[in-house]
């Protein structure tokens, strides 16, 4: 037993990834950006129109990723492409990340699109970081290292995020508001905690499944794009899990990238926001690693269904939330669905993961994870989409909260038709 739960060189690389790149999701896309994007590069518009405009902007990001993803994914599975790949993707996030510091007050159109390509980037290097899972561990440890991936990231992120919030701290006026110079920095530190996490698999991760080399690769890779994908329709199992994920996924997508720009319209200043994010990366450390044990004992799609059955909990404590008018018991509501996403956050996405890379063909993983992000991405597409849609014609962001009721329990429906794999 001891043997079997060492930790290799290669997974531990991969798990720092992790901790690395988790910095941008919580401060770039969840926690900070989206209150500097209302407050000051948005300076001047409405709630619900900088809420639309965010959402926008993160549906234009998983757009392109989902255009470019199977093609990428089926270049990167010849002999060392692979990194070729990663480190592409990670040094443009790096780049369009160190950009956003230079944004002046009311810029909110360059602020998106540097943000879209920080977001491109990372999720671009993601996609990559995803399919060397196959790489650096066997089908038996899957769901244990992709939690501890998760779990890690959850964790080591509140380290850039604690340096960051002391510096809003510091330089937070009477207001109450986020204060520019110090959020800038706050950029700069997670491009560089994300460039230090990223060093040892940039040194170590290698590409152990590859295809053969051959004369025309770009050819042949869209050649195989095509049987990959007539592969995935006769392959049953695959294309039900894929379909359930692309909805299920949606939701909780948006809610990571819509959930502090939800907290702001209902009234909750940036201090106890930036708080209840902490809450949540500590919280969610633990119970990610116990969804990968309990995995162990139950089945994957058992947990996967109790963790969307959270969501749907969460989604419908989120719209009535606004009809909480005394103020302790309305705080008192958003800490317990901070409480409840924290709980199964890290635990749906780790096994997902996990899950489809024991399903995949390892020698074709870059390929099939590129058609695993194209469900990923075009779900993300939708959901901040429809969230942003119906805020903005309705002049109130939590109808958008119906829709994303509604691919929770799509999601979840299929997946119970899915057969649950065998190690």
């Amino acid at each position: 037993m001891t043997k079997k739960l060492r930790i290799t060189r290669e997974e531990r690389s991969w798990i720092l990834y992790d901790v690395g790149n988790s910095a941008f999701v919580l401060v770039m896309v969840t926690a900070i950006m989206p209150l500097f994007f209302k407050e000051f590069a948005a300076a001047g518009q409405t709630d619900a129109v900088a809420t639309a405009n965010w959402g926008f902007a993160n549906s234009a990001a998983s757009l392109i990723l989902a255009l470019l993803a199977p093609a990428l994914g089926a270049l990167a599975d010849y002999r060392d492409r692979k990194k070729i790949f990663f480190t592409s993707f990670l040094f443009l996030g790096l780049i369009f990340t160190l950009g956003l510091p230079f944004i002046q007050e009311g810029q909110w159109l360059l602020c998106l699109i540097l943000f879209i390509g920080a977001r491109v980037g990372w999720a671009g290097a993601n996609l990559f970081y995803d399919a060397f899972l196959t790489d650096v561990t066997s089908p038996q440890k899957m769901d244990s290292i992709s939690a501890r991936g998760f779990a890690w990231g959850y964790i080591g992120s509140v380290v850039p995020f604690l340096a960051i919030i002391g510096l809003i701290l510091h330089g937070t006026d009477a207001t109450g508001g986020l204060p520019p110079r110090e959020t800038k920095i706050g950029f700069v530190i997670v491009a560089l905690w994300w460039l230090l996490l990223s060093v040892p698999a940039l040194r170590h991760l290698r590409q152990t499944h590859y295809l053969p080399p051959v004369a025309a690769a770009v050819t042949d890779s869209f050649k195989r794009l095509t049987r990959t994908f007539r592969q995935i329709r006769r392959h049953r199992q695959i294309f039900l899990f894929l379909s359930a994920y692309f909805f299920y996924i949606d939701g909780v997508g948006t809610i990571i990238s819509m959930s502090t720009a939800y907290g702001s319209d209902l009234g909750f200043g940036p201090t106890m926001l930036i708080l209840v994010l902490l809450f949540i990366q500590i919280v969610a450390f633990p119970f990610t690693l116990l969804y990968g044990r309990l995995a162990e004992h139950f089945s994957t799609k058992t947990m996967l269904l109790a963790g969307i059955s959270v969501y749907i909990l969460v989604t419908l404590l989120a719209f009535v939330l606004p009809d909480i008018h005394n103020l302790f018991w309305k705080t008192a509501t958003f800490w317990c669905i901070a409480f409840l996403v924290a709980s199964s956050m890290g635990g749906i996405q780790a096994l997902s993961r996990s899950y489809y890379g024991k399903l995949v063909p390892a020698k074709q993983s870059a390929e099939f994870f590129g058609f695993y992000n194209v469900f990923g991405k075009f779900a993300a597409i939708s959901g901040p989409f429809l969230m942003g849609l119906v805020g903005r014609l309705t002049g109130d962001t939590r109808w958008g909260l119906l829709c994303i009721l509604a691919l929770f329990i799509i999601g979840g429906l299929i997946l119970k038709q899915v057969e649950e794999q065998a190690d």
